[in-house]
């Protein structure tokens, strides 16, 4: 097993090389939208997870996750050969492509969320006007029935 901190600065290292060669150096349409999140290396430092995002070219466009995993998988080779040039390693790490799922997640956290804050309006709202249940004010004072009851 390596060091912790190697294999974070590995992973770190992983993350801009194959971000900058994605932009600059492989020359597939497919990868324009493509975004570099996050490398998670192995302990034995033989295997990187390489996790991406893919955003649309509008706001109204769908991206396109199939047709940049497919260009992934065949930058596949140069990408880890450019890692190889760039870590100075012994052993290159295989390289394997992940998409993020946090953007997702997060984006369905944030519906939920404007969900809640409007029930809580709602609720609010109808809670203005409302008197409440049973006595105003049952703890302060002292009902007179057993007041009487009490003598």
């Amino acid at each position: 097993m390596v060091d912790q901190a190697r294999a974070r600065r590995l992973a770190k290292r992983i993350t801009q090389i194959v971000a900058e060669a994605i932009e600059h150096e492989v020359k597939d349409p497919r990868l324009a939208m493509v975004t570099i999140t996050d490398t998670r290396v192995t302990g034995d430092l033989r295997e990187a997870t390489v996790y991406y995002t893919v955003l649309g070219r509008t706001i109204d466009e769908a991206p396109d996750n199939a047709g940049a995993a497919a260009a992934l998988e065949s930058a596949k080779g140069v990408l880890r050969s450019m890692v190889g040039q760039g870590t100075g390693i012994r052993h290159t790490p295989s390289l394997a492509f992940v998409t993020d799922e946090v953007p997702h997640e997060a984006a369905r956290m944030e519906e939920l969320l404007a969900r809640t804050r409007a029930s809580d309006a709602e609720v609010a709202k109808l809670a203005v006007g409302a008197d409440p249940a049973g006595d105003p004010n049952p703890y302060r004072v002292p009902r007179e029935d057993d007041a009487d009851s009490g003598e």
